[in-house]
């Protein structure tokens, strides 16, 4: 009997386990609070803290709306400005998500 106990919730922790995933963040949205997140802010105004400070753009300005998926990610593989190079940090595929969360504020 105790055995059958033990076994049922190890196989209810695996399972609850294995559902997490699909209740947590998307990478793109994740890699953004990580890296991106202090600078361009939660919705990706730049309107608080260090954004603030450093005049970043905000995605809703004409100049960033302009610029196209791929100039993004070179943007952030590379850096411009102030903003520092990711091409260290982070991998091709988790650039181009950071940049199509960013992208996501736009709708």
């Amino acid at each position: 009997m105790l055995k059958t106990i033990r076994a049922s919730l190890a196989l209810a922790a695996i399972a609850a386990l294995s559902a997490a995933p699909g209740f947590s963040q998307s990478s793109g949205q994740a890699i953004y609070k990580e890296k991106c997140l202090n600078c361009h802010g939660p919705s990706g105004l730049a309107d608080a803290g260090v954004g603030k400070l450093m005049r970043v753009k905000p995605v809703t300005d004409p100049e960033v709306r302009k610029l196209t998926e791929m100039e993004m990610v070179e943007i952030a593989r590379n850096g411009k400005g102030k903003m520092q190079p990711y091409k260290n940090e982070l991998s091709e595929a988790q650039i181009k998500a950071a940049v199509e969360y960013l992208r996501s504020f736009l709708k």
